[in-house]
């Protein structure tokens, strides 16, 4: 089933964690349904790259098996981790900066791939810029 022109549900359920339910509640859903039509301004202001999708919907069970913390905006649809062909995770973040996105976080993750999220339903977006690698985690600047 496709939720935007470029991103289908089951991309955005996906996971290696196949013995794990990953199917999302109906307000999961919708928050997918947003972040997927998210993710195709991301696209246009990446110059209509492709967007990989590493992770994004997590189930209670999914995430805890990949050590997330509960309240990781993946557990309700509303986040994804990305990889854009091209172009590092530095340059992604970088660009969504820049485009003045209403993104909640944009986080540089151990310069692999770039998490994105988007705020809750009627929530302000914070626009928070974080790197996140064996550092630590810090502002983005």
């Amino acid at each position: 089933m496709q939720l935007s022109e470029h991103f289908s549900y089951e991309e955005l359920t996906y996971t290696d964690h196949r013995i794990f339910d990953n199917t999302p509640t109906d307000a999961e859903l919708s928050n997918l349904v947003r972040l997927a039509e998210f993710l195709e301004v991301v696209r246009l202001v990446l110059d209509d790259r492709a967007v990989l999708i590493n992770s994004a919907y997590r189930s209670k069970a999914v995430n805890d098996a990949v050590g997330s913390k509960d309240t990781s905006q993946h557990r309700t649809g509303c986040a994804a981790d990305i990889r854009v062909p091209g172009m590092t995770p530095d340059e992604v973040v970088k660009a969504i900066r820049s485009a003045d996105l209403e993104y909640d976080q944009v986080i540089r993750e151990h310069d692999r791939w770039t998490h994105i999220s988007i705020p809750a339903e009627g929530v302000a977006p914070r626009k928070t810029a974080l790197i996140i690698d064996k550092i630590g985690t810090r502002a983005y600047v």
